[in-house]
Parts: structure tokens; sequence; C-alpha cells
């Protein structure tokens, strides 16, 4: 029986995830599901409810691990116009979920709008980065994100706004399937001014990250008031390698794929870095990154 029947064109089957994510790692998915409007959205929500298919969510696979033996379920990746399109106000910019987040935020500098510089160089998708209130040592999304357009596991859109809509430290409050689209608040600048600070952060973060090497960014997050990166080089680990997976040693809150690495070797190196860690300061890392 097709479950998807209509719905054929945007359905692959024992689908390869190794394409979809900054790894490069991991196994097959039952269904890979790409939506390019609202409503084949919702016609796909409904067909999963009704064969108790459990849904995930992909951005751009910039901070998740999937692991060698796939995943059940359908993944859903939201593709296509609708789920991208930027539109700009005289102090905001409303965008799509599906958009990529270094496009918008040069966009934003390219029509002298300053908010979201502090996200450059930061990859995956504005749908991806809203959920986890993506950023770094010059801020987060979620400074900017003034109001949230959502949809529900049962398909219902509905919208939060702040401040019913909270942020923190690679947090959110959003507990629905799908975020669609995000208004983010911008101010008028300088575009020079703003150019010279996304050359600034850029510079910063190609000289401190692995950026031309496969990885999924930080793998921990900061434990309060301490450097997840600083705890794994002060314990030694950096270039600390099983299998194929190795500690960066430019960055220690990198995780490495070198050729021939599968995702069982990043989950032990993970598990690894965190014991030692652990024995050496008393400090549990927490994920940064999603494994599936």
């Amino acid at each position: 029986m097709n479950i998807f029947k209509g719905l054929e064109s945007i359905v692959k089957r024992d689908c390869p995830l190794t394409d979809y994510t900054w790894f490069g790692l991991g196994g097959k998915t039952e269904y890979l599901i790409t939506p390019t409007t609202v409503n084949e959205l919702q016609s796909v929500i409904q067909r999963c409810n009704e064969n108790d298919l459990h849904i995930r969510v992909l951005g751009f696979g910039s901070n998740l691990l999937v692991s060698d033996k796939g995943v059940s379920g359908a993944v859903i990746k939201l593709q296509g116009d609708q789920f991208s399109k930027t539109k700009f106000g005289d102090d905001c910019v409303t965008v799509g979920a599906g958009a990529g987040l270094n496009k918008v935020v040069l966009d934003c500098v390219r029509k002298g709008l300053s908010g979201l510089e502090a996200l450059t160089g930061i990859p995956g998708s504005v749908g991806g980065a809203v959920r986890m209130n993506a950023g770094g040592n010059f801020g987060d999304i979620g400074t900017s994100v003034e109001s949230v357009t959502l949809m529900g596991a049962d398909g219902k859109i509905f919208e939060k706004s702040k401040p019913e809509l909270v942020f923190d430290y690679r947090w959110t409050n959003i507990t629905a399937k799908f975020v669609l689209g995000a208004n983010i608040k911008l101010v008028e600048s300088d575009k020079e001014q703003m150019l010279r600070t996304l050359k600034e952060v850029w510079i910063y973060k190609k000289n401190s990250q692995p950026l031309n090497i496969r990885n999924a960014g930080c793998v921990f997050k900061n434990p309060r008031g301490l450097s997840a990166g600083a705890l794994i080089d002060r314990t030694g680990l950096k270039g600390l390698q099983i299998g194929g997976a190795q500690v960066s040693e430019k960055h220690a809150n990198f995780i490495i794929a070198h050729k021939g690495c599968t995702s069982n070797d990043v989950q032990r190196l993970i598990e690894a870095v965190r014991e030692r860690v652990k024995d050496k300061f008393n400090v549990e890392l927490e994920l940064e990154i999603e494994i599936w």
C-alpha cells in the first residue's frame, strides 16, 4: 500500500541521509519527504498521523549526527520558495524556515539593516537556528526574533511572540513540531561598519575553528560560566581519535570526521570526552548537536 499516494513527487523511500548532514555520516531514512507548500506539508502530516509514522524535521543538517543504522518513520525537509522567501520591512525581516541563515545575514547587511551580524558563519537554516537559538561568542538569534510562525503535529498553524516566546542559551520554549518562519527585528545602521563586523567575525572563526573539514560545529554546550572547549583542551584531549573521528586540534569542542569515519566512531568519541571531563572536573557535558 502506498500511504503517500498522490505525493510521490516529494517522497523518497529508503533514502540515505549522508548527503543531508554536514558530518556526511549515517544510514537511511524510511521516508524522506520534501514538501514545497504548506498544503503539501499538512497532507504529509495527515498521512504520517494516520499511519503512526514518527516524524523528524531536517534543516540543513549542520548540527546533526545520524545513526549508522538510519532512522525509521518520516524525515521531513521543507523546500521551495514558499518556505525560504524573505520579505523586508523598514525595521524587520520576515523569513521562511527553509532559508539559509548565512544568506539572510548577508541580505540584511546589504540593505543596511543591523541585528544579525553576530551570526556570520553559522551554517544552517533559519528554522533550525530559531529552534535551538543558534549563536556564538558574538550573540544569538533569539535576541532579534520578535515572533515565529509554527505548525503543530496536527497540521494547525499558529504564532508565538515575545514575551510568550522565550529564548535562552541554545534553548527556546518552542514545542511545536515545525517552525515555518520568523519575524526578526532589525535597525538601520552603517553598511560599511556592518561589513567590517562581518569580516572580523569571519576571520575570528576561520582562525579558531576547523571550517574546511567535515564536522557539525560545537559538539557540547558550554556549562554555565565555563567553556566546553577549554575543559576538553585542559583534559589533554585535542587530537584524540577513535576510528575516523577526531577531536579537532584547532578547537577542542569540534569533532572532525576523517575518511572512513562512521557515526559510531563519533558517538564513541563523544562518550570518551564526556567521561574524561567528568573524571577531571566533575562537569557533565551536555550535547549541543542532535543525534538521531
